[in-house]
């Protein structure tokens, strides 16, 4: 196992590096942006405004008791981090290509740290979600204990599909171009403006292969203490997640040796 799968131990001794990529993609991200680190939350705030607007009065998705702003915008969090962070991480082994051509390092280290950028967005939009608790007067569970494993959980599930478009992507440059347009699509596939109950219970096993059902799911729970989600589709979407990320580790194991010839 230990030569298909990337060394993590290697990756921790190289846990500087990976920071200091990370810092220094966090301090570009909002370069010469006026609002800066604002955009981290007016976008999903916005974003759960609208939904609110379309969803709630015009469509009539009924979320009650919790206010659908509060419901959207718990559902918003995991899935901005991840479809950001995958519309980067994509391009980052071919966007370190200098560095692989003249320094050794894990090239593993390139996805991790742009995964962990988004990381501080999520803390400041869960800032944001409990000012709207206060605002509807919305106290949250015990579940909310749960929150930092559904954070991990969301990561993991971002680098098990970042590694693979990364090392596709540097073969096949279409990949780059694809991804908007998946991103597009996947997120009417997630419980994000709708509850997944509204999924006939013929289709939840299918529905659940999608490991960011999981994701969003958990995270709802946790931090709104909506009903448990179905533990079923959990553990289908959790399972799911852990075969794509074993086999996207395997695959970049595979193909990393080449990364700097192909560059």
């Amino acid at each position: 196992m230990g030569t298909m799968l990337p060394d993590l131990r290697e990756v921790w001794r190289y846990r500087d590096l990976l920071m200091l990529l990370a810092w220094r993609d966090i301090s570009a991200k909002f370069r010469q942006s006026i609002i800066g680190y604002g955009w981290a939350i007016a976008r999903p705030l916005l974003t759960a405004i609208i939904y609110t607007l379309v969803f709630h009065f015009f469509v009539r998705i009924d979320t009650a008791p919790i206010p659908y702003t509060i419901f959207a915008f718990a559902g918003l969090i995991p899935w901005m981090y991840f479809s950001n962070s995958l519309s980067l991480v994509t391009g980052s082994v071919v966007g370190g290509g200098g560095m692989l051509t003249k320094v050794y390092f894990p090239r593993l280290v390139l996805p991790l740290s742009t995964v962990a950028v988004g990381l501080i967005e999520v803390t400041l939009q869960l800032g944001v979600l409990g000012l709207l608790m206060v605002w509807y007067q919305y106290v949250p569970g015990i579940a909310i204990l749960c929150l930092p494993l559904f954070v991990g959980v969301t990561l993991l599930t971002t680098l098990a599909f970042g590694i693979w478009l990364t090392a596709l992507n540097v073969k096949y440059r279409d990949v780059a171009m694809a991804v908007p347009f998946l991103i597009q699509t996947w997120m009417y596939l997630c419980p994000i403006i709708y509850p997944s109950s509204v999924v006939p219970e013929r289709f939840r096993a299918i529905y659940a292969l999608n490991p960011m059902v999981g994701v969003i799911e958990g995270f709802r729970w946790c931090l709104i203490g909506s009903n448990p989600p179905d533990w079923t589709m959990m553990t289908i979407s959790m399972v799911a997640m852990i075969v794509i990320l074993l086999g996207g580790m395997f695959y970049f194991r595979k193909v990393e040796t080449t990364f700097a010839d192909i560059i």
